[in-house]
């Protein structure tokens, strides 16, 4: 099955290998500029046009960098309007001393607001496990509708009874203001966003296309840094070579694809963008030609070698609940737990 994005729709054809013959023409890029706010985090902004001939939208897309957690949030812009999308923001967390802030947060407010932009949707591509969701604070800011996929409700069941979380924890998915099943679509002003089920790293995970740009949260890293891990619960490595794969061989390759996480391999610069074409060229995990028993062996094998993520249990107890702190105590308190050898 192939996917053609033309035109703000998808045209489905039936061949694999996009035998249809339509080819993207070359993307014409009118802009580009770097710049570093503070220590904490770095934007890069893209300014792109529509390409000559094959209608497909190009999204402005702003990067911002959490060097704490090493996350890569967006604010993906509709060309034409004012309307945008922010995609996998963080809540900072001081773990020992057990304060939240939101200076990430507010870096993505700010820049949102000096756009003069107007969020219509508060995407998280899963229930990250590395830091806390800042949707829930952006929203109450700026509006918007929050999302995720449908099968968080599978995360929620597991991780509640990890968490030991009673009755009163929904685990329906209704903290969200959408569900997305694969193949959805949703509108940022006049751009049509798709909706991609991808799992492997979580059952929830999910790509959004929109436009040329793919946001693949933690499927897929950097070509140099190859993919994420698939032991957590409810993860598994075939489905995650399979979810890459569907990435790699139904989008053109001139996609551009945008990194949930980057880790600066080998102590190069961080780096968050890339394409369908180089991540099948040079993916040290899943590039052409290695097959799916290949990379199950060695992610089965890396990930026996992995340490937990140090923000795993504040991390899924707050995203489990769309980032939204657990319910006061009498006396206001809020509380995390910390399961014994729970995971």
């Amino acid at each position: 099955m192939c996917w053609r994005f033309c035109d703000h729709f998808a045209i489905r054809s039936d061949s694999a290998d996009g035998a249809d013959g339509l080819e993207p023409a070359p993307v014409r890029r009118i802009s580009v500029e770097w710049h570093c706010v503070g220590e904490a985090s770095s934007i890069r902004e893209r300014t792109m046009t529509t390409s000559p001939g094959n209608g497909i939208s190009h999204p402005k897309v702003t990067a911002f960098f959490d060097k704490d957690t090493n996350t890569i949030s967006y604010v993906v812009q509709d060309p034409g309007s004012e309307a945008c999308a922010i995609i996998d923001s963080v809540m900072d967390f001081d773990f020992p001393a057990g304060r939240i802030s939101y200076t990430s947060a507010d870096k993505l407010i700010q820049f949102v607001r000096d756009q003069g932009l107007a969020v219509e949707w508060l995407i998280e591509t899963h229930a990250h496990a590395d830091h806390l969701s800042g949707a829930p604070y952006i929203q109450q800011q700026l509006g918007g509708k929050l999302g995720i996929g449908e099968h968080i409700v599978t995360v929620q069941q597991e991780f509640g009874k990890v968490f030991n979380e009673g009755t009163e924890f929904r685990r329906d998915g209704s903290q969200f203001d959408r569900l997305f099943k694969d193949g959805d679509t949703y509108s940022i002003g006049s751009l049509t966003a798709h909706v991609m089920h991808t799992p492997g790293h979580t059952p929830a995970c999910t790509t959004h296309v929109i436009g040329d740009a793919a946001f693949v949260g933690d499927t897929l890293f950097m070509p140099d840094g190859g993919t994420a891990r698939a032991d957590f619960p409810g993860g598994n490595a075939r489905t995650l070579y399979r979810s890459m794969r569907r990435i790699l061989e139904t989008l053109p390759p001139d996609t551009r694809l945008f990194m949930c996480h980057d880790y600066g391999p080998n102590g190069r610069e961080i780096r968050w963008e890339t394409t369908v074409a180089d991540e099948r060229a040079h993916n040290i995990h899943v590039r052409d030609g290695i097959s799916e028993d290949e990379f199950v062996a060695m992610r089965e094998a890396r990930d026996k070698t992995l340490a937990v993520p140090k923000l795993i249990l504040p991390s899924l107890q707050v995203n489990i609940r769309a980032g939204h702190l657990p319910e006061p105590d009498a006396s206001g308190k809020r509380f995390l737990k910390v399961p014994l050898n729970g995971l």
